[in-house]
């Protein structure tokens, strides 16, 4: 089925298509966005006006153009804050529905706070919970706060930008008089609903949606001096927001424009971003942000699929990765029982040899996602399959893994087969903390790999022991006399002996040994 959501808010119209698997997880296929600034209009005239309906028409237009292109099955369409309270409002979804066939749906602030929540939860890794998510459009603040398992509590305030700025910010740059009289409406306009939050304790802090990606792509850019290659789950601290935030508001709005990582487009609003972003993190005490790549318009897709196919990804806040990973694997038609094989194998290896390399279970989990995802480039190519697949992996849009998880899981694929450490090191993608355990991680990966040679799952058990001459005796247990395994272990276990400094042995021991269970099924953490 072919889904295409419409989010009509009050900064922007966005719209996606997509194809749905049957696994309960959708590909997009196109996407589409429109910045009206709708919400400047209503607050300061109470109304579209003729000229900005037209606009808006246009723009619904063509967005219902481009899901015929992509054979939608499906329109689902909202309207937020903007059209939920302009006085010509009803005219204009009067008008889409009668011209267009369109029917436009608009929302509360209560259900679009549910509806986002639905993508964040399904987008972002909620640990430590309970998690206070914010997602700011230009009429309306939406305050959520949950755990992987839902939403316990949630809100709306007419906090949006687009409102704050027409309201507040008549000077470029912004006063500090205009600052701090935007802060002191903040303020008593969250007074009721933060007391709430509070009584939650929340642990982490989520923002979604475009102005606090725009403040979040800005303060990580600052920080490195890069603009960040992945959004999803993408960390910033207060004090870096704090930074950027005071080179903002010294800025002209031109001058924002080119601040590094700046949005142009959002540059007139930025400073009524900031203001609300600070005084949530102070009044919270929440030290860092970390952004949901998906929003309203994922949050209606994932509810259209939920209403014909029910898919509960549980309580356990790092499923979404894992049916992330295994989406990505089915997309690139991948060999199922080798990756798994690999994945068991490479699970085990990582237990035996932790006196070596003193790795935490995120990199055993993110070893075997590697595992899963290392052959998936031979969907485009068997030549050259690990460059293929670190492709596959950079542009999969994986879910629920931090920017600097993706990188790790890219340099996993691309080095598998081949590669020195010295290339390694040399590698501009990697940073000096992940090449400490990259190299130890890509050994572990090649040895996984030669253990399933064959591609028939011969390995049934392995077990590690380090001898005092420098020697790490593999003991490998399989069903057959696993020769090609032997053979490909002596061709690839040459990275970890550079690594580790021991030299490796593999010995095999004959078992009868019904197959093991792969680490994930073909459903896990799919419900």
């Amino acid at each position: 089925m072919r889904i295409a959501a419409f989010d009509l808010g009050s900064n922007s119209f966005h719209m996606i298509v997509v194809e749905t698997r049957p696994d309960g997880s959708f590909v997009s296929l196109a996407k589409e966005r429109e910045m009206l600034r709708l919400g400047d209009l209503v607050a300061r005239d109470g109304a579209l006006g003729a000229t900005a309906r037209q606009r808006a028409f246009e723009v619904v237009r063509r967005f219902q153009q481009i899901a015929q292109t992509q054979q939608a099955d499906q329109i689902v369409a909202v309207g937020t804050s903007a059209l939920r309270e302009a006085a010509d409002g009803p005219a204009f979804v009067e008008s889409v529905q009668q011209k267009l066939g369109v029917t436009i749906h608009i929302i509360d602030g209560i259900h679009e706070a549910t509806t986002i929540f639905t993508a964040i939860r399904a987008s972002v890794v909620i640990d430590p919970s309970p998690a206070l998510a914010l997602d700011l459009g230009g009429g309306s603040l939406e305050i959520m706060l949950g755990d992987a398992a839902g939403l316990d509590f949630a809100a709306s305030a007419k906090l949006g930008v687009g409102r704050l700025t027409t309201t507040f910010f008549a000077s470029d740059p912004p006063t500090t008089e205009e600052l701090a009289a935007a802060r002191d409406h903040v303020s008593r306009e969250l007074e009721q609903i933060l007391a709430e939050v509070a009584e939650f304790k929340p642990k982490l802090l989520i923002g979604s949606s475009g102005t606090f990606i725009a403040i979040a792509t800005i303060a990580a850019t600052l920080r490195s001096g890069t603009p960040p290659d992945h959004l999803n789950h993408l960390t910033v601290t207060y004090r870096e927001i704090a930074t950027a935030a005071k080179r903002v508001f010294a800025e002209t709005r031109q001058g924002r424009t080119k601040i590094p990582g700046a949005d142009a487009r959002r540059a007139e609003l930025l400073p009524a971003g900031f203001v609300v972003l600070l005084y949530i993190m102070e009044r919270l005490d929440l030290r860092a942000m970390t952004i949901s790549g998906w929003a309203l318009r994922e949050g209606l897709v994932l509810q259209t699929i939920a209403a014909h196919d029910p898919t509960d990804f549980g309580d356990d806040p790092k499923s979404i990765r894992r049916a992330s990973v295994l989406s990505l694997c089915h997309r690139c038609n991948w060999n199922a029982p080798h990756g798994f094989q690999v994945a068991e194998l490479a699970g085990k290896l990582f237990d035996a040899t932790a006196s070596i390399h003193g790795l935490d279970a995120n990199q055993r989990e993110l070893l075997e996602c590697a595992a899963l995802l290392h052959d998936i480039g031979e969907h485009i190519s068997r030549t050259n399959h690990d460059r293929h697949s670190a492709y596959l992996i950079e542009h999969g849009d994986l879910r629920g893994f931090s920017p600097e998880e993706v990188s790790e899981l890219i340099l996993l694929a691309r080095y598998h087969l081949r590669g020195s450490e010295k290339a390694l090191k040399k590698d501009p993608k990697i940073t000096v903390e992940q090449f400490d355990r990259l190299r130890y991680l890509i050994g572990l990966l090649r040895i996984a790999d030669a253990l399933d040679a064959s591609h028939s799952e011969e390995i049934t058990q392995i077990s590690a022991l380090e001898r005092a001459d420098g020697t790490l005796v593999l003991s490998l247990v399989a069903r057959g006399e696993a020769e090609l395994e032997l053979w490909a272990l002596r061709r690839k276990q040459g990275f970890f002996e550079q690594v580790s400094g021991l030299t490796c042995e593999g010995q095999v021991q004959r078992s009868r040994r019904k197959k093991l269970t792969p680490f994930l099924s073909a459903g896990a953490g799919l419900g």
